[in-house]
């Protein structure tokens, strides 16, 4: 049975239980004002189908457990949004609203800078115990599970399917590793699809679990953006990653930063709001600045306030491109090194 979540509420308003509904009279859903007769030919038709006692079978055989918006186990960042979900399924952990929460989300079909930049932001978020949300889609989504994951932190991914599913199967791995300290949500029924139009409505369950939404790469028209307009209406902070005027996938985040977004330069940014947000949390901001790390010492001593082009530093370094660049980013992200000119790095002080 397909049913609005607003309609589900004030059903349930009339009926204690959603047994109650399931077996009640035909005479006494349509005394409610509610439900159709629509809906009730479809609740009817169902009993022939449907049972209770299989269902809870199949959940408890899946380890998955269903939540409703009346239990104490429902996310309290859920409650006020609008359309809250009646109800959701957990494999895994249950999402403690109270622990802080970022969404980072973007595009499947990213870069690998883009895919680099989500692992990273994941990374330094897990490293002071904040909690990584996601849809586990391709690119930037599973990017950001991954370095959540790497660094055996919480990450949540929200799916439009039922969470027995994995979409994409190629997730199939990150799937089960997620559950082992996160979990997977979704207010779709157990074997639901992974139908299309899921996948816009899932997106203000994934803002609504956040305190704040970083956005890495977007085109003009994305789901991701279709999540920043639910984080807007949810009162969340968002914060975009600027790119090149000229690349596609970086016209939704300037787009973004243009209407207001923060502009994300780096984690710590996310990490100092949040612990405004939770005063009294001593689990955000475990450690105020960074040593430089020995994977970054020779390429970190080779750089100076003179630009250096990329050139430069292999022959001065002895290291690939490819593992400077690599480095080179995440020192970027740490506010270490800037690239005043394309292609030329300098040390930040």
């Amino acid at each position: 049975m397909d049913m609005h979540n607003e309609k589900i509420s004030k059903i349930m308003k009339v009926f204690s239980t959603p047994r109650e509904i399931y077996y009640a009279s035909s005479k006494k859903m349509l005394a409610s004002g509610v439900l159709s007769e629509t809906d009730i030919e479809r609740i009817c038709k169902s009993r022939k189908e449907y049972s209770f006692d299989k269902e809870k079978e199949k959940l408890i055989k899946h380890n998955i457990r269903f939540v409703s918006i009346e239990s104490v186990l429902y996310p309290d960042k859920l409650k006020n949004i609008y359309n809250p979900p009646y109800g959701l399924f957990f494999r895994g952990n249950i999402i403690d609203s109270k622990r802080p929460a970022v969404a980072i989300i973007g595009a499947r079909n990213c870069t690998e800078y883009g895919k680099m930049v989500a692992e990273h932001i994941s990374e330094v978020l897990s490293y002071n115990n904040i909690s990584v949300i996601s849809g586990m889609a391709r690119g930037i989504d599973s990017s950001a599970h991954k370095g959540a994951i790497r660094n055996n932190g919480e990450t949540y991914a929200v799916l439009g399917c039922g969470v027995d599913v994995c979409y994409p199967n190629e997730n199939i791995n990150m799937y089960f590793k997620i559950q082992n300290k996160g979990g997977i949500i979704s207010e779709y029924p157990v074997g639901s699809e992974p139908l299309r139009w899921h996948f816009p409505a899932r997106n203000r369950i994934i803002s609504g679990l956040a305190d704040v939404i970083v956005i890495v790469e977007a085109k003009e028209k994305s789901g991701s953006l279709i999540t920043a307009e639910y984080a807007l209406e949810q009162g969340k902070d968002i914060y975009a990653v600027p790119g090149r005027v000229s690349d596609e996938l970086s016209k939704g985040c300037n787009a973004l930063i243009k209407a207001g977004a923060e502009l994300f330069n780096t984690p710590e940014d996310v990490i100092e709001h949040l612990r405004i947000k939770y005063p009294l949390s001593e689990q955000i901001l475990k450690k105020e600045k960074y040593a430089i790390a020995k994977e970054f010492e020779v390429l970190y001593s080779g750089l100076d306030l003179s630009p250096k082009n990329l050139n430069t530093i292999i022959e001065e370094t002895g290291l690939t491109s490819e593992e400077i660049l690599e480095k080179l980013l995440k020192m970027q992200l740490m506010n270490l090194v800037e690239e005043p000119i394309k292609g030329y790095y300098v040390r930040k002080f």
